[in-house]
């Protein structure tokens, strides 16, 4: 590897470990410093302080991290599978099938699941249907991987089946009252708040699981680079590089997406710039520095979201101020 590809990382890192560290000692509620290190170090009295800073900052900039790298490394193999640069996590349908979910515990069911004798309510209940939403559009995918040979037949399909999921949703809109309208729209704004310590076992083992699969791929992405035919003379089982790419980008999407909303732009943008940063197509070098730029960039979001006071903005309302330049630029620059 190249000097300056170690000085790029380098600084990428350091560049996380700092924004990492300042979601830690930033907030809404302002922190002494050195109570927050002392806090960190274990040196807290079990106050609120200590709550806000173990229980909410800690899981909240874990979450961003998690969610940034999972998103970016769907979206970079999602651009590679299907040559398009502006194919994202979203664009095979699986985050409007969690949009769907949750569209009908909230406005459908009154914001409860009941099976039996059991009934889960409140936000368990939301992840609970953006988990089985996101799940049941990736075993579609999967299944119409097995039938459709072509990847852009592929993605037209997925694009189709958004677009369906969207129509029913706008139904269910249409038809629900205005308080649980509100609270999907609320949703929709995506936050990186609501995984607590104790669920982030959960969370951060189904988006590593999802992300050590994207780096399994590494070496058949860069083949599929020079085309399926050589790829496939190579031994490559396009098939199954195919499914295993579903599979990692249907996991992290639906994770992602039932615990945090639909968070928008950061699979799109994220791998573009970690192209612009590291100059290469390399997999073995883009796919980390991918993970790498994907937390920064929502680490830094989510920064931008807590810094007003006593209130936390949605994270969809920051995301659009990386992202959208970023598309302009790739649309500009195909065109020239």
């Amino acid at each position: 590897m190249p000097n300056n590809t170690h000085m790029r990382y380098t600084a990428v890192i350091l560049t996380v470990a700092v924004l990492f560290l300042l979601n830690l000692f930033t907030g809404s509620v302002s922190l002494p410093a050195s109570e927050v290190l002392s806090i960190l170090t274990g040196g807290g009295k079990g106050d609120t302080t200590e709550f806000i800073v173990l229980g909410s900052r800690l899981p909240m900039a874990i979450t961003a991290a998690l969610a940034g790298a999972g998103l970016a490394a769907s979206g970079l193999m999602l651009q590679t599978a299907f040559r398009n640069p502006l194919a994202g996590p979203s664009v095979l349908g699986i985050n409007s099938g969690a949009s769907l979910g949750v569209a009908l515990v909230m406005l459908l069911l009154g914001g409860s699941i009941t099976a039996g004798s059991y009934t889960i309510g409140g936000y368990a209940a939301v992840v609970a249907g953006a988990f089985a939403g996101s799940m049941l559009i990736m075993a579609i995918l999967l299944l119409l991987s097995s039938l459709l040979k072509n990847d852009l037949m592929l993605l037209i399909t997925g694009i189709m089946i958004g677009y369906l999921v969207s129509s029913a949703i706008m139904l269910l809109n249409y038809m629900s009252s205005a308080d649980g309208v509100q609270s999907y729209v609320m949703w929709g704004m995506s936050s990186f708040n609501g995984v607590s310590m104790d669920q982030m076992p959960v969370y951060a083992s189904l988006c590593i699981a999802g992300i050590a699969i994207a780096t399994v791929l590494v070496k058949p992405l860069n083949l599929l680079l020079l085309g399926d035919g050589y790829a496939r003379n190579l031994g490559v089982n396009l098939r199954m590089v195919r499914n295993l790419l579903l599979l990692s980008t249907g996991l992290l999407t639906a994770v992602i997406t039932a615990f945090c909303g639909p968070v928008s732009f950061i699979g799109l943008a994220v791998p573009h710039i970690a192209r612009l940063m590291f100059r290469t197509d390399n997999h073995l070098i883009l796919m980390p520095a991918t993970l790498l730029t994907g937390a920064g960039i929502t680490l830094a979001c989510n920064l931008v979201c807590v810094l007003p006071s006593n209130s936390i903005l949605p994270v969809n309302a920051v995301t659009p101020l990386v992202g959208a330049p970023v598309v302009i630029w790739i649309l500009t620059h195909r065109r020239k």
